[in-house]
């Protein structure tokens, strides 16, 4: 397989070790990102497996039996009820990284979707991609084949980050209005954007039938702002400059963070949303088994 910038297999290795806190499935959906897919006789050839009293005789490979003296079974993935949709926040605030991060948000946003796109089309999951700022600059429909893994990461190894003012609603709802059919939306963003316009495009999605998780990601500086020597900070947007004495707004804006944060938090909850705050210092294998541990406790 083609290396991918965003694919870290160690990473991978890591949370494949915790299979085990997602296996129940209900109606298709992705417990924990997760699901052993569902056996039939429908659309794609899986595998082979032996013939035993009670299944149908249509289902028989009579080429294998000629050449092995053998009855074998085709099996076939089922089409599933669901598909998933990844959407890829790439607006200009999501280009920041602090001194105690790795990644910018941008970064970790893309080997989180890089991750989860693995581990769902690895299970034949439909996964689609959406990548947006004010407006829709990637989108790949929901497929599950091998080819299409391969397109949604070469498409995530080329995300650079976007222009102009953040919009996070207007994609969603056009994405929302072009589905065809419910399944699950995951949203990686920084959701620097009116809270109420995201709730909105949040509920056009749940108001359709389909399951939503937000990966809220924020770098350690906005979560604690630890600011400690006159600073100067400048606008990703505007490019508009300022200098700050951090002690003498630290108050303030931590006050204004908690209104943020509590905002989606509490607008998730009363949508019933799947939220995760993911702070881009802590390592990614971590911040996934933990939440993970959590989804897996909850359903």
């Amino acid at each position: 397989m083609a290396d991918f910038k965003y694919l870290d297999f160690e990473t991978l290795g890591r949370i494949k070790s915790m299979q085990m806190l997602a296996k129940t499935v209900v109606e298709g959906f992705i417990l924990g990102l997760h699901r052993s897919p569902y056996r039939g006789f429908s659309v794609e050839f899986a595998e082979y497996r032996q013939y035993v009293p009670g299944d149908d005789v249509k289902h028989v490979d009579w080429k294998v039996f000629a050449k092995s003296d053998r009855y074998y079974i085709k099996q076939f993935e089922e089409e599933t009820n669901l598909a998933c949709n990844i959407l890829v926040d790439c607006s200009p605030s999501m280009n920041y990284k602090g001194s105690q991060s790795g990644w910018t948000k941008l970064e970790y946003a893309c080997r989180l979707a890089a991750c989860l796109s693995y581990f769902m089309i690895g299970q034949r999951d439909a996964t689609g991609l959406l990548v947006f700022d004010h407006e829709i600059r990637q989108m790949l429909p929901a497929r599950g084949s091998p080819a299409h893994r391969q397109l949604l990461l070469s498409t995530l190894d080329q995300v650079e980050p976007g222009t102009g003012d953040t919009d996070i609603a207007t994609p969603m709802h056009h994405l929302a209005e072009s589905l065809s059919r419910r399944g699950m939306v995951i949203l990686i963003s920084d959701l620097l954007d009116d809270p109420l316009k995201v709730m909105g495009a949040l509920q056009h999605f749940r108001f359709l039938g389909n399951e939503v998780i937000v990966f809220h990601v924020l770098d350690r500086d906005e979560i604690e702002f630890p600011f400690d020597t006159l600073t100067e900070f400048t606008d990703s947007e505007s490019a508009e400059k300022v200098l700050v004495a951090p002690q003498s707004v630290r108050k303030l804006y931590m006050q204004k963070f908690d209104e943020f944060f509590g905002a989606y938090r509490r607008g998730c909850g009363d949508l019933n949303v799947d939220y995760k705050l993911m702070n881009t210092s802590m390592g990614m294998e971590l911040a996934l088994s933990e939440y993970l541990y959590r989804r897996g406790k909850l359903y």
